[in-house]
């Protein structure tokens, strides 16, 4: 598979980089979060919100509506799954990252997405990017077999449990938590995930 640049103009249909944000004490606070051998995923963490570059995030990304600062660290060459949301996420990559990437749009009526449309992007240490509602993405990899560190900023409860009821139905299915619809590869066993990724399960080697 071939891995592109962000700076490359095939990832605008995706986002766009961010370069107004001084970042640099959010990368130095990171250094601190764990590294695991699989990946973890925590949506808040108040020593990363309580930096001044937090509120600049609130106000000029996403016009000041509350925000959670979390992160994505781990070990990961796999797909997997895809999910999106109502809004942009802006990624912060600690360490050099690639992102699987799709667009919302290439979801058939039925939910299923071919993967052979993913596209990999790669992010350098230091780079924050903004991923569009509509991009389709899932956990960051490491770049040949490393771990990565990755800042995840999103609207306040994204990601967090569903409070409340569903139809059951239509969009419904792929509802994994507040602000995220989610479809799975059946080769990932996600418990509960609605299996919907047809073809590869993408693996970087």
């Amino acid at each position: 598979m071939e891995i592109q640049k962000v700076t490359d103009i095939s990832f605008q249909k995706y986002g766009k980089l961010v370069r107004e944000m001084d970042c640099s004490k959010l990368l130095k606070e990171m250094k601190h979060t764990p590294m695991p051998n699989d990946v973890t995923y925590v949506p808040s963490m108040k020593r990363l919100e309580d930096l001044e570059v937090a509120e600049e995030f609130q106000n000029r990304m996403y016009g000041g509506l509350p925000i959670q600062i979390g992160y994505c660290n781990g070990h990961n060459e796999t797909l997997n799954a895809v999910e999106y949301h109502r809004c942009s996420e802006v990624d912060v990559a600690v360490d050099d990252i690639i992102l699987l990437l799709g667009r919302q749009q290439d979801i058939k009526e039925d939910f299923t997405y071919d993967t052979s449309l993913m596209e990999a992007f790669y992010v350098p240490a230091g780079t924050a990017v903004e991923l569009y509602a509509t991009t389709l993405h899932y956990a960051p990899c490491g770049v040949k077999g490393n771990g990565f560190r990755c800042v995840i900023i999103l609207p306040r409860d994204t990601n967090t449990e569903i409070t409340f009821s569903l139809a059951g139905k239509d969009e419904d299915i792929l509802m994994a938590a507040k602000n995220k619809w989610l479809i799975a590869h059946e080769e990932a066993k996600i418990e509960g995930a609605f299996c919907g990724l047809r073809g590869e399960n993408i693996t970087l080697k």
